[in-house]
């Protein structure tokens, strides 16, 4: 008998507690956030992407009410800091500002990362995209796309294009674009694009893809000359640029981008608060400003979409090394 009421017992308080799970979850939901949310930015201090997320901090913190700060925890090309987040506590107080660098190019040249860009993370915003343009040191006398083609395809790997090192998002648009314009360059690579534009200037290479932000001054004063810019459409900074597609290669774009990830598991309403107050810092006249100032696109969208567009950024780039065979491992 003794046995039976303790059973009957256990029994009700499972119920009980099976009942209030829901309501206590929700509550806790309800409360979020009750304390600091930082942000890890998995590139160093100073950087496009360090920059992005510092721009967007405070405007997160004013809408949610509660501090936001920036932490760079830098390594290996981002795998560092965004492994660090694939494994954080699923409570929406470990966040990571994401590029298609950790999240797209990366999963596609390295074959053993220390995280699944799909199964660890929870997409909350696509944020920004930053095109690219390309550009060319007035020594190889090309003026538009149709002629820097016509030139590769009479000097196969003879023209030498930098980029910010392999496996970089500039190495990646250089081999999409040999691969559908079917022309074969020179790739040198650097560590990073600073060295890459140092030479580009100097006329060691003569042809680079960098952002828009970057080139823009040297275009501007005549020192590199801009063959296209590599978004759907032109950019509000280089309006006299035509885009890949309208240059010459059809179906052309590829554009670097960031937005705001959480570990997977977080909870739903924690992630939509999330996406909100960055949607709202997006539709803010000073940042849409600064970031058309910057030569950078203001995106904005649903968690949903989000997670359509970076699994087919995964694929279209997973498509692109394996044709060049790009590897890191």
């Amino acid at each position: 008998m003794k046995l039976r009421i303790i059973a009957m017992i256990r029994s009700a308080i499972l119920l009980l507690a099976a009942s209030l799970a829901p309501m206590l979850a929700q509550s806790a939901t309800h409360a979020w956030p009750d304390r600091r949310i930082t942000i890890v930015v998995p590139f160093p201090p100073g950087g496009a992407t360090d920059v992005m997320a510092r721009m967007f901090a405070p405007k997160i913190a004013a809408a949610l009410g509660q501090p936001v700060i920036v932490e760079n925890k830098i390594g290996a090309g981002g795998i560092v800091g965004t492994q660090y987040v694939a494994h954080a506590p699923k409570d929406g107080y470990t966040l990571l500002w994401g590029t298609v660098a950790t999240h797209a190019i990366g999963p596609s040249v390295y074959k053993h990362l220390p995280y699944d860009p799909v199964k660890d993370f929870t997409p909350i915003v696509h944020a920004v995209d930053q095109p690219y343009v390309l550009v060319a040191h007035p020594s190889l006398n090309v003026h538009t796309l149709k002629e820097l083609i016509a030139l590769a395809q009479s000097r196969p790997e003879a023209i030498p294009a930098g980029s910010a090192g392999k496996g970089t998002g500039a190495h990646m648009i250089l081999e999409k674009f040999m691969a559908q314009a079917h022309v074969n360059m020179l790739h040198v690579p650097y560590k990073g694009a600073s060295p890459a534009m140092a030479d580009l200037l100097g006329g060691q290479v003569k042809m680079v893809f960098d952002v828009v932000l970057t080139t823009a001054p040297y275009i501007k004063s005549g020192k590199l000359i801009a063959l296209a810019v590599t978004s759907k459409q032109r950019s509000p900074t280089l309006p006299d640029v035509p885009t890949m597609i309208e240059a010459g290669v059809p179906g052309f774009t590829a554009v670097g981008w960031n937005g705001l990830f959480a570990p997977a598991g977080t909870p739903y309403a924690v992630v939509l608060k999330l996406n909100k107050a960055v949607d709202d810092a997006l539709a803010s006249p000073d940042i849409h400003q600064r970031l058309i100032q910057q030569g950078s696109v203001p995106v904005g969208g649903t968690p949903q979409e989000f997670r359509q567009f970076m699994q087919s950024e995964l694929s279209n780039w997973r498509a692109v090394a394996e044709q060049a065979h790009v590897s890191l491992d």
